[in-house]
């Protein structure tokens, strides 16, 4: 019998309000998070969205995850593909299931969160219509560019982030942007976790690229 990508994930939907916001984020935690870590970042960055925040399915040392590593910054390459699979097959099936496919959908990711994005954007680009990737890295390199072509992307790196140093980020940006999308890369005197001027900004970019006048969610 087949598995229904709905199951795979436990998660969180939240509906849309009416006349709010056309987006849906797809809200994606950081390692320890779960479906309810992001969800209050959700209404900040775009007030009235739809929300859909899974947890990850793989544990270490009891803490949840998008995907396996082998060490820090070193990621399981075989595993995050097949992570990503179903994680695109999970987001198809709830834009069916809740009624919001026709709304542009967003990934919001923190760390390991915006790095299985990361990878969603890399080997599945059609599921996303835009990221906003928190302290996340280059994830995996992709056999053949995707193409990205205009796709708005939010890279916020900290300039003290021990995890991930600045020619990570600024290699992750000129990844993405070989592959034709409309990069910012947004830096904060900060270190991996995220501070207030991080989500502010991050809330001003996602207004700009997304405006709620347009259903289509263009600018």
């Amino acid at each position: 019998m087949a598995v229904d990508p709905l199951t795979l994930f436990h998660h969180r939907f939240v509906p849309p309000e009416p006349n709010r916001s056309p987006l849906v984020l797809l809200l994606l935690h950081g390692t320890g998070g779960d479906e309810d870590d992001m969800l209050p970042l959700g209404p900040y960055l775009a007030a009235g969205a739809a929300l859909l925040s899974p947890r990850g399915r793989v544990l270490e040392n009891g803490a949840p995850r998008f995907f396996r590593r082998i060490a820090e910054g070193v990621f399981d390459e075989e595993d995050l593909v097949h992570r990503a699979d179903e994680l695109a097959q999970f987001v198809t099936a709830a834009r069916e299931r809740y009624d919001v496919g026709s709304r542009p959908m967003v990934a919001a990711g923190f760390s390991n969160g915006a790095n299985i994005a990361g990878a969603l954007l890399l080997l599945h680009p059609k599921v996303l219509d835009g990221a906003i990737l928190f302290r996340g890295m280059t994830p995996i390199a992709a056999k053949a560019p995707p193409d990205l072509a205009g796709k708005p992307i939010y890279l916020g790196a900290g300039r003290n982030d021990p995890l991930i140093r600045p020619y990570a980020s600024e290699a992750w940006a000129e990844t993405l942007r070989g592959a034709g999308a409309d990069v910012t890369l947004q830096w904060s005197d900060t270190g991996h976790a995220l501070a207030q001027e991080d989500i502010d900004a991050a809330r001003d970019w996602l207004a700009g690229k997304f405006s709620p006048a347009r259903p289509d969610g263009r600018s």
